[in-house]
């Protein structure tokens, strides 16, 4: 295994486990249970509820895009990572564990301390993937993050498993106590990371660091515009991307309001599609070496398209559980490779001497407009339905698919 060829196996092992730590927020807060919980019990209405939770998923990523780059200029000049990964990891703990308290009408209560944990999960995120490029060199960044993606993927997995045994009784009560879980979680395993990451020697933070992260963000965006394949391929990512995020956000709520999916049942369903993700990233990986980067996104994104289509009809039909079941397996199936692959086309299209530069900008403009798709998710279900609103996400994934294919890869 490549870990055994590391010198610093301890650091990039710690640095690994923040994605173990902190991947049960999304999985269980974000994704599948706590959304539900809200709309359903909180609120008590499809409608407002589903409105509110979209409205905080927009806030999230709009003051995350404006944040980031101030952050990342921290994140660059060192000294300072630690201390603020240190401080969004405890806040999004704390926060997690104090949404136990929020009860039934408490609605901008518990807004408020999911918006606080959300953007607090973000920023986060912004300074752990900071060390990457200090933990290994370049020819074992993929391999290294793959390696972190798996163990995010088990603590995910783990945390879900926790949970039902704790709780088997999936009452209100019950749920409530699995943010604690989630909060607690995060705290103990992101641990490792706090004490065996080691951190560079930082240069005293000035104004001038902060202007120049804007200006070096304006920079890139001018460079990235001269490689027009690379500026086409992120604009048909910002769309197919938006779909993903929409179904991330809303995909428990749409189980629970729409197809009348108990708790239980949507945690069987975390289960199910984490592991079915995981299949994917498997057999899609060496199908990528085999296929080519190009036909596994085309792919993933025809899966999706069919996939969210079931999910629209599912009500509609003798069996809807059953129906959904197929279209969350499926989904479930092209997550991994759709992300993964187009990181690999992404490192493709880049030059090799601007990767750090660039692959900024990608994952900023990942989150710049991510706020889209479950806005207008939330805006289309408080006038007309859950059902209705989810051809949000087939026109984004149509778009993106429809933009990709319009790039000639051929071309030099």
């Amino acid at each position: 295994m490549f870990l055994s060829k590391l010198k610093n196996k301890k650091q990039v092992v710690s640095w690994s486990l923040y994605d173990f730590a902190n991947q049960p927020f999304t999985t269980i807060i974000v994704t599948f249970v706590y959304g539900a919980f809200f709309t359903k019990y909180i609120v008590a209405d499809e409608h407002i509820g589903t409105l509110l939770w979209s409205s905080s998923i927009a806030i999230t990523a709009i003051v995350v895009s404006i944040l980031s780059p101030v952050f990342g200029a921290l994140a660059d000049k060192g000294g300072y990572r630690k201390f603020f990964l240190i401080l969004f990891t405890w806040t999004c703990s704390i926060f997690s564990i104090l949404l136990y308290f929020p009860d039934v009408g408490d609605v901008y209560f518990a807004l408020s301390l999911f918006i606080v944990a959300n953007i607090s999960f973000e920023l986060g995120s912004v300074f752990c993937n900071s060390y990457l490029p200090d933990l290994t060199q370049q020819d074992n960044i993929g391999k290294v993050s793959g390696f972190a993606w798996g163990l995010g993927f088990v603590g995910g997995l783990s945390a879900l498993f926790l949970s039902l045994y704790l709780f088997p009784d999936l009452n209100p009560e019950g749920i409530k106590r699995i943010n604690i879980l989630v909060g607690v979680w995060f705290l103990v395993f992101s641990i490792p990371t706090f004490l065996f990451v080691t951190d560079r020697k930082g240069e005293k933070l000035q104004r001038r660091h902060i202007i120049d992260s804007f200006k070096s963000l304006k920079n890139t965006f001018n460079e990235v515009i001269k490689y027009k394949k690379t500026a086409y391929f992120l604009i048909a990512r910002l769309f197919y991307n938006d779909g993903l995020v929409t179904i991330f956000a809303l995909g428990g709520i749409y189980a629970v309001e729409t197809l009348d999916f108990t708790f239980d049942e949507v945690m069987i369903l975390g289960i199910v599609l984490n592991i079915s993700a995981g299949i994917g990233s498997f057999v899609f990986g060496y199908l990528e070496d085999k296929i080519g980067v190009k036909k596994v996104i085309n792919i993933s994104l025809l899966v999706l398209i069919v996939s969210t289509l079931i999910a629209y009809v599912a009500p509609e039909t003798n069996s809807p559980k059953q129906m959904f079941w197929i279209a969350g397996v499926l989904i479930g199936l092209m997550i991994g490779p759709n992300q993964s692959c187009s990181r690999s086309l992404m490192s493709q299209l880049t030059p090799r001497e601007k990767q750090n530069e660039f692959f900024g900008f990608f994952a900023l403009t990942g989150k710049a407009t991510s706020f889209l798709g479950p806005l207008l998710f939330g805006i289309i279900t408080n006038f007309y339905s859950q059902q209705i609103a989810l051809w949000v996400v087939v026109i984004f994934f149509v778009i993106g698919l429809l933009l990709f294919n319009r790039i000639n890869f051929k071309q030099k």
